[in-house]
């Protein structure tokens, strides 16, 4: 009973979705402290208090949603919408998930950063409550989550937060968000409207529009970034630039993936299980990785 108990709890924190914290990890890798132990030690430490948060707000939001997620093909199967975990339990956890990310950031990390956990803690919560139900403001809610991350990773081991991360962030983010919506309108269809209400405000067409958008700028300002005179004068190098093709390919599969696949609904899970947009991140990754540490 114990274990299925743990297990349920588990699945209603969804781990597979802790995956969008590895962002805290890009300060570390941009700031060129990737081999600094102390650095790396606080960066993990950051990634683990913010996959307790980020379970935390998915109890919330379950709890929140839980008359709407009783109605949805794939959501009504999670551990509270089913009854396999009862709301008690659930508030139960929710307090312990808390208190053990408020020890955990106290004790080995600074105020800044506490701030900013603290203020991705209260958007996610203004989100289930209240925030996804204005049209584009909700979108904007969910690219800000990913920005508070990363922001989140520079607080950690203090170092400056730069503008062209801030920009590449939040539009690449941005671009998550709203394919998630198109994600979700296609796959609700004329039901989607009863599961979200929001829905009601979009459509294919204005999201492929704002898509379309937000893809551009994304690329536009990655590219500017490599070969802007700060990112040469900080690094000493403008071989940055060789690893827009990795960022178009991943931009362009995952454009693949939405309008062929009908994909793009949950971003962890289209990474993990697709092979070539895997490794297009990886490369990108041993591609930055090396040009800037070799």
């Amino acid at each position: 009973m114990r274990k299925s108990l743990a297990v349920h709890i588990l699945r209603t924190m969804r781990p597979k979705q802790w995956t969008k914290n590895l962002v805290l990890f890009a300060p570390l890798i941009f700031a060129h402290q990737l081999f600094s132990q102390p650095l790396i030690l606080k960066t993990v430490g950051a990634f683990f208090i913010f996959c307790l948060l980020s379970g935390a707000v998915y109890i919330v939001n379950d709890l929140v949603d839980l008359e709407q997620d009783k109605k949805h093909p794939v959501k009504s199967k999670r551990p509270i919408p089913s009854g396999q975990l009862s709301r008690p339990a659930a508030l139960a956890t929710l307090a312990v998930v808390l208190l053990l990310s408020c020890l955990g950031s106290l004790v080995f990390l600074n105020w800044p950063f506490i701030i900013t956990a603290l203020s991705y803690l209260l958007l996610q919560i203004a989100y289930s409550l209240f925030l996804k139900h204005i049209v584009i403001i909700d979108v904007f809610s969910i690219a800000a989550g990913f920005l508070l991350r990363v922001i989140a990773g520079a607080e950690a081991i203090n170092v400056d937060f730069s503008t062209w991360l801030f920009f590449c962030t939040s539009l690449l983010a941005l671009f998550l968000a709203l394919s998630k919506r198109r994600h979700e309108l296609i796959l609700l269809d004329d039901a989607a409207v009863h599961h979200r209400r929001i829905l009601f405000e979009y459509s294919p067409e204005l999201l492929d529009h704002m898509i379309s958008i937000v893809t551009t700028a994304t690329v536009i300002v990655y590219i500017l970034y490599t070969i802007s005179a700060e990112t040469i004068d900080k690094f000493g190098t403008d071989n940055l630039k060789y690893t827009a093709p990795f960022v178009l390919y991943g931009i362009f599969r995952y454009l693949y993936l939405i309008h062929q696949k009908n994909e793009g609904g949950s971003p962890e899970k289209v990474l993990l299980n697709d092979r070539p947009l895997l490794y297009g991140v990886i490369l990108y990754a041993l591609a930055v990785c090396i040009i800037l540490y070799f």
